[in-house]
């Protein structure tokens, strides 16, 4: 058994876990995709010494496929465009949405209605965890401190940011699995909830497992400057207040390396209302370009 799992219960009326092969109109997987457990763990807690890796989705309630119409927005508002507006609000220039508004599209949605799902996954440390003098156990006990709780770091969301997700730590999975059963249906036992399935191909995730185990850094390299205020034997570059002005600076990561997302896929197998996703079991298959095109490997 491995002392580095942790597990939570995710529920919520809605979720799209949006597969990428559709263009415009979203449509989700039937089941949550690893990514989005990913996040769902990380927005419970997350620090840039610790990194997940998602073992197992255990199905609880498949929930019902529902369609309905969704207002969305034709553009974003870019980095660029936000570093402007603060030095002059004057140039503010707002996405506008709602009926009749300039950014204002109407787009159909294929979603998910009242699922349930039970996410298991292992903590580790990154390459910044592990030359701190920090011990695993203490993020593991944090992890379920807030998880006990209800606190998260953000809410989390079931796929889509609108889609919040309710999350309830549970010690055992399989046992949760089995009580949970238990408790929705009056015949048959947790197996009949999705007894085998082969899903194809579905989106494991933008980043790989290995790069998070070197970190992140998310500051561009013209950034990566020590500003004064910033103890520099610190792990983090923890924030300090200065002397004269006592204004916090913020904390700035010098770990790791600069990451471009890129698609990973694997073939999505459910087996008694269970779906193994660790990278160490499963086949990814990376999206790369050749002379010929895309092709995955």
């Amino acid at each position: 058994m491995n002392e580095n799992l942790v597990s939570v219960r995710v529920w919520g009326d809605f979720a799209c876990f949006t597969r990428p092969e559709m263009k415009v109109e979203r449509v989700s997987y039937p089941i949550m995709t690893p990514s989005a457990a990913r996040g769902v763990m990380e927005a419970i807690f997350w620090e840039p010494e610790v990194f997940y890796v998602v073992h197992t989705i255990r199905v609880v309630k498949k929930g019902a496929w529902v369609s309905f119409l969704r207002n969305e927005v034709t553009k974003a508002v870019s980095i660029n465009n936000v570093m402007k507006w603060m030095k002059d609000p004057a140039r503010i220039d707002p996405v506008c949405a709602g009926g009749g508004a300039r950014d204002f599209t109407q787009r159909n949605m294929l979603a998910l209605e009242d699922v349930e799902y039970i996410v298991t996954g292992e903590m580790n440390l990154t390459g910044l965890g592990q030359r701190s003098n920090q011990k695993l156990l203490k993020y593991l006990d944090e992890f379920e401190r807030r998880a006990v709780q209800g606190k998260c770091f953000h809410r989390p969301c079931l796929g889509m940011r609108e889609f919040a997700a309710d999350f309830e730590w549970e010690p055992d999975p399989q046992v949760a699995l089995e009580r949970r059963a238990g408790e929705i249906r009056t015949e048959g036992d947790w197996r009949s909830i999705w007894p085998q399935e082969e899903l194809g191909l579905m989106l494991y995730d933008l980043f790989d497992y290995e790069d998070r185990l070197k970190g992140f850094r998310w500051l561009p390299e013209g950034a990566l400057t020590q500003p004064s205020g910033i103890d520099p034997g610190s792990a983090m570059g923890r924030p300090k207040r200065g002397k004269k002005d006592g204004v916090t600076k913020q904390p700035v990561c010098y770990e790791g390396t600069s990451v471009v997302p890129q698609a990973v896929f694997f073939h999505a197998v459910v087996q008694d209302a269970a779906m193994g996703c660790h990278p160490a079991k499963v086949r990814l298959l990376r999206k790369s370009t050749g002379k010929g095109g895309e092709t995955c490997s």
